[in-house]
């Protein structure tokens, strides 16, 4: 029996697997507390997407992957703030727009040209084939992204929260706001070869989500959405091994299943409150 349990734990590359997601879930869920927070879960959707035609072009150009995904996640982010600041458009249908079109881009580049790579591991992630080189691109990529946001956590959370304080209080407002499309972009590369495009926009949204559903303190939440990423994560891939399925997929879908049950208890825990001060205002009113 324990060997059965064990049995995951005894091939390399589902080490490397459950490496790969110790390595990304810490920077994810940080950033995804910003991005709940902010009200920016579509942007990361936005870039994850748009750095399709950034990593064919780097195929074609000869360059590393990782700097075209970069490069065109960065051309999505800052396109999508300068359109929405200078139209009466908002900033969701811009979003819309601009990385559909960039992943349209993406897919038709991709089909023009003869290359070895399978469009599913760029789109869905080849998790249980990360080799040692991915796990420290991977590492050093989320090392940078996860020491950013620890240092600067409380002025990431005010420009958040209330940019125009932010801005009084003498804050770099624009430094700050470029940062955190910085820190999207490389949170999408570093998760590029474990959950793939499309994937990785469940770890930049689900875990901020989960935590601000189950907790109101912002450093609390960032504890919080941290271990329910890196719990999913490594509960996800353990799941794949034996039930024979991709363990992106996997993950999402347990992500999802958190989700769920810290709505039904918010929902539960604020019904019950409401009944409670029903209750307190009909005894009031009795005496």
């Amino acid at each position: 029996m324990i060997d059965t349990l064990l049995m995951p734990f005894q091939f390399a590359f589902m080490q490397n697997a459950f490496l790969i997601c110790l390595i990304v879930a810490v920077p994810t869920a940080l950033l995804s507390s910003f991005l709940v927070l902010k009200g920016w879960a579509l942007m990361g959707d936005a870039i994850s997407h748009a750095v399709l035609p950034g990593i064919v072009l780097a195929y074609i150009i000869g360059i590393p992957l990782l700097i075209g995904a970069f490069v065109a996640g960065m051309i999505c982010a800052l396109s999508t703030g300068y359109l929405s600041h200078n139209s009466r458009v908002k900033q969701d249908t811009v979003m819309g727009v601009v990385f559909s079109g960039m992943f349209g881009l993406g897919l038709v580049l991709y089909v023009s040209v003869e290359t070895n790579a399978h469009l599913d591991h760029i789109l869905f992630g080849n998790m249980l084939g990360v080799g040692t080189q991915d796990l420290w691109t991977s590492g050093l990529i989320s090392l940078a992204v996860a020491a950013g946001l620890v240092l600067k956590w409380k002025d990431l959370l005010l420009h958040s929260f209330d940019p125009a304080q932010a801005q009084a209080s003498g804050l770099p407002v624009n430094l700050l706001h470029y940062a955190l499309l910085t820190a999207i972009s490389l949170a999408v590369v570093a998760t590029l070869s474990a959950t793939g495009l499309i994937l990785a926009i469940g770890l930049l949204i689900a875990p901020g989500a989960i935590a601000f559903l189950l907790v109101r303190e912002f450093r609390t939440m960032l504890w919080v959405a941290s271990l329910v990423c890196v719990v999913s994560m490594l509960a996800g891939t353990y799941a794949s091994f034996f039930i024979d399925s991709a363990p992106a997929p996997t993950i999402i879908l347990i992500l999802t299943g958190v989700f769920i049950l810290a709505f039904l208890r918010r929902q539960f825990l604020t019904r019950r409150a409401s009944r409670q001060r029903i209750a307190q205002d009909a005894q009031g009113q009795t005496m």
